[in-house]
């Protein structure tokens, strides 16, 4: 046990915990985030108060005590709502980090340049295809560097679903560290495989950016 060669193996079944509920996490961010910015947008004013009262809640309180209300609280009367572990730490990330994720795609349409909207409305396109065409694509090039960020800050943020009984990354270094006391080399490589992780999150990302870049450039050029 005292063997680095057998502390390694135990983190990295810790970090492929961490991994799956960040990518699970992270999906249902995104598709929060989406939803949220589009019904703030929308016309009705109950539904956008709804949508502006999540973004309001989830980025106005603590990460911590969400995770402790949905595993704590919700299993209690009148609500008897139980919830694995798991799936607790990926509906508590994904709310708390859309949230965030909507404020950034909301920032991101703003900053297309108005020319843009009056240049698709004089061609005569519709509501749809100048969202589709037109407006998202370049906001998706603003939105990516701080969506890759937020995305990252979430990968972070799983060592806290280590206080929710989940044996991830966090909660292994700890086990190791009680049983081995070797505190400096635990955490030492604890921290190298959040750094990785991440750096592939990065590598992915700007990938990604640059497909967008080069599909938006491809697109100007017709």
């Amino acid at each position: 046990m005292g063997d680095l060669n057998e502390l390694l193996p135990l983190l990295l079944k810790g970090a492929g915990l961490t991994i799956g509920i960040a990518a699970c996490a992270i999906v249902l961010a995104i598709a929060l985030a989406g939803i949220a910015t589009l019904l703030r947008a929308a016309p009705w004013r109950p539904v956008r108060w709804i949508a502006n009262a999540y973004v309001e809640v989830f980025r106005g309180t603590s990460l911590l005590v969400q995770l402790f209300w949905f595993f704590f609280v919700l299993p209690l009367p009148p609500l008897h709502i139980e919830l694995t572990p798991f799936t607790v730490a990926v509906v508590g990330l994904g709310l708390h980090y859309g949230a965030y994720g909507s404020e950034i795609l909301r920032g991101a349409l703003h900053s297309v340049p108005g020319g843009q909207y009056e240049a698709a409305l004089a061609l005569n396109m519709s509501a749809r295809t100048r969202l589709l065409r037109v407006v998202l694509p370049q906001a998706m090039i603003n939105a990516l560097p701080p969506g890759m960020n937020l995305m990252i800050e979430l990968i972070k943020g799983t060592s806290l679903v280590s206080l929710i009984t989940l044996s991830d990354l966090t909660f292994r270094a700890r086990q190791l560290d009680e049983a081995t006391f070797k505190t400096a080399e635990i955490f030492a490589l604890t921290l190298i495989i959040y750094f990785l992780i991440a750096q592939v999150l990065v590598l992915l990302m700007r990938r990604v950016e640059r497909r967008v870049s080069h599909g938006i450039l491809q697109g100007g050029a017709r």
